[in-house]
């Protein structure tokens, strides 16, 4: 009996400890998709920093959140740019190596950034102030993270279903084609696919009923697949959608673009030899920005692929 008592004791004080630390939260605790779940939401942040400045201040910025800093290198899209400038966001420098320093100095209640690209500041991120990195995710779902986090629920549902019936009707509407898409880099192809890993812009074309070509669709986990000359013969959609994006700067783009072009394996792709080979631009499908870019995305569906002849 004794012993029984004794073990029954350690228990107790085995699990003490994380009954304390849960009712410790006076936030929402988030344990899905976040780098070293689960994550006590700080109550009523109001001050937020962001190290990513692609899809979480394209989020934060369609709920209408106030975001104090960001890194502003990596942002392509010349309207963000230009309103995250207007409103005097902190710029950190290297989306890669965020400066510590000025996020310290601003004394925000909350950061938040990516696993895949933040995870090695964490330590001295979450001594700055309570740091949340998510993980790879579907867009959508993200979005969703994010308005319980900033309490934007209901605008959130609301955008959401606003895309959702934009989506359903352009899926109604599609026509029976094939359709490719390739991002042109220095030295290289990137083809992005149609899987349950898809980037944000290949998912919507996915929701909008885009079909892919075989080569361009996956059932695992892959995201890219960075096909040489000889493979690209592989894009032989009846339309082909492209991007010419150099790197940071636009400025090579056109270059690169004309380069690519005039190369006779291009010229040989069926959407190129029917004329059915557009470019889109590179903010809107590089740099997707949440609901935004995705009705970017359904513009240009229903501009190239549905007032096709």
């Amino acid at each position: 009996m004794v012993s029984v008592l004794r073990l029954g004791l350690a228990l107790l004080l085995l699990l003490c400890p994380l009954k304390i630390a849960h009712a410790a939260c006076q936030g929402k605790e988030i344990s899905e998709g976040v780098y070293k779940a689960p994550f006590c939401v700080p109550a009523g942040a109001k001050k937020i920093v962001t190290l990513d400045p692609l899809l979480t201040l394209g989020l934060l910025l369609d709920l209408e959140v106030p975001v104090f800093a960001t890194p502003y290198m990596a942002i392509q899209d010349a309207k963000v740019l230009d309103f995250v400038k207007q409103s005097k966001m902190a710029d950190l420098g290297n989306p890669k190596e965020p400066s510590l320093e000025r996020i310290a100095a601003l004394k925000p209640d909350l950061i938040i950034g990516s696993t895949e690209a933040h995870s090695q500041i964490y330590e001295k991120a979450s001594k700055i102030a309570p740091t949340v990195f998510f993980s790879h995710m579907d867009w959508k779902k993200y979005l969703r993270l994010l308005s319980e986090i900033t309490g934007r629920e209901a605008p959130a549902e609301e955008a959401l279903a606003a895309y959702e019936k934009r989506a359903a009707s352009i899926r109604a509407r599609m026509k029976d084609v094939t359709v490719s898409a390739v991002r042109f880099a220095p030295g290289r192809f990137v083809v992005f696919v149609d899987g349950p890993a898809a980037y944000a812009p290949f998912a919507v074309l996915h929701e909008a009923g885009v079909k892919r070509t075989a080569y361009e669709t996956v059932t695992d986990d892959t995201i890219v697949k960075r096909p040489d000359w000889e493979e690209l013969a592989n894009l032989d959609g009846d339309i082909l959608l492209y991007v010419s994006a150099s790197g940071f700067e636009s400025g090579p783009d056109d270059a690169l673009e004309k380069e690519v072009t005039g190369n006779p394996l291009w010229q040989l792709l069926p959407a190129v030899r029917n004329d059915r080979a557009y470019r889109v631009d590179r903010a809107t499908w590089q740099s997707f920005h949440g609901i935004t870019s995705a009705h970017r995305i359904l513009d240009d569906i229903e501009r190239y692929i549905l007032a096709e002849p």
